[in-house]
């Protein structure tokens, strides 16, 4: 059966227009490997140089021609598609290049330094310009002063939430989300100012790592409160209504019904907060501040943490002192990424046996 030019799609209408002409994918990749070598000879008799202008040339370039020739052969409705498709793809690119720059420079640099004996010993007795010395107190200090601030702020934000969406209503639910929001913009030297004004001289209690979590447990509340705000909102009203059907009470049924199904992005919040507050340093100098020492209490005396650690190293000014400091970056950028592996399999496990 001939079909008219009527019947046909308008996608069909458009390659019947142009003959039926498609940039393929060798064809796109000629144009890139042709704009590569013009460009090359542009900058080789032009004053144009530098890396970062010939890459940002050859995007500009190809960009162009492209959608000039995808607009006379394929007409405007896939040109206009192959240049927001390029956009599209060029905006993840923008976006990734400085991550994978950043974790790469921190490995290379970090590498230089990391070793077992930096991981276990501390900085007692070491000069500015010894060759040992490490960072085993203040790994000792992050982990302890993370945990506490995890142990207040994930059960207390998960209430917070909790009530927020299936409690609260009129005023007081209004005035607890604005004060969230409020917090969720607060500077973290103004959190590390309150716990320093009230905990370490009003109540004259001072430096400690348990006043660095408090610091920090300010910073981590209001994003623990908000993303799982959102997580539980999207959890639908159909599984809440078919357990009161069965009569299982309101309590209940947030426990065993409504919080394991957030759970994985309640997970994902949690984790966000805990990857904000690992490095936080104003707030840890004004709480717990810096001492070469080992200290494992953190109720009493000062506590180094690895930001801090990494501050008072690069701020000392000698390759040595940097070589150790990006290796304490490394280590905080380990520490992260082993907590949050570990909290997506928790999670995993969880689901799994819930079904």
């Amino acid at each position: 059966m001939t079909l008219t030019v009527g019947q046909l799609s308008t996608e069909g209408q458009t390659l019947l227009a142009h003959g039926g002409q498609r940039l393929t994918v060798p064809v796109r990749l000629g144009l890139l490997v042709a704009t590569v070598l013009s460009s090359l000879l542009v900058f080789a008799v032009t004053p144009l140089q530098g890396r970062v202008d010939f890459l940002v040339f050859v995007i500009l370039t190809y960009a162009v021609v492209q959608t000039t020739i995808s607009f006379l052969l394929e007409g405007s409705r896939y040109g206009l598609d192959r240049l927001l498709s390029l956009a599209v793809h060029l905006s993840l690119l923008a976006a990734l290049v400085p991550l994978v720059a950043v974790l790469g420079y921190t490995v290379v640099k970090g590498l230089k330094r990391l070793s077992p004996n930096f991981l276990t010993h501390n900085m007692t007795g070491i000069g500015p310009l010894d060759v040992t010395g490490g960072e085993y107190h203040a790994i000792i200090g992050t982990l302890e002063q993370v945990l506490m601030a995890i142990v207040i702020a994930v059960p207390l934000g998960l209430l917070v939430a909790v009530y927020i969406t299936e409690y609260g209503r009129g005023w007081l639910a209004s005035a607890v989300r604005f004060v969230i929001d409020v917090m969720t913009g607060i500077p973290s030297i103004v959190a590390g100012l309150f716990v320093f004004a009230f905990l370490v001289i009003g109540l004259h209690q001072g430096y400690s790592g348990f006043a660095a979590a408090l610091s920090l447990t300010i910073l981590m509340l209001p994003v623990v409160v908000r993303s799982s705000e959102e997580m539980i909102k999207l959890v639908p009203s159909e599984l809440r209504e078919a357990s009161y059907a069965l009569g299982i009470p309101k309590w209940k049924t947030i426990l065993s019904v409504v919080l394991p199904a957030a759970s994985a992005g309640i997970t994902t919040g949690v984790m966000i907060a805990i990857a904000r507050i690992t490095g936080e340093t104003a707030p840890l100098l004004l709480t717990s501040f810096v001492t070469p020492l080992t200290n494992q209490n953190p109720f009493s005396g000062k506590q180094t943490a690895i930001p801090t650690f990494i501050f008072d190293q690069a701020g000392q000014g000698q390759t040595i002192t940097y070589d150790r400091a990006w290796a304490a970056a490394l280590t905080l950028i380990c520490i992260v990424l082993a907590l949050y592996v570990g909290a997506r399999l928790l999670t995993r496990r969880n689901t799994l046996s819930g079904r």
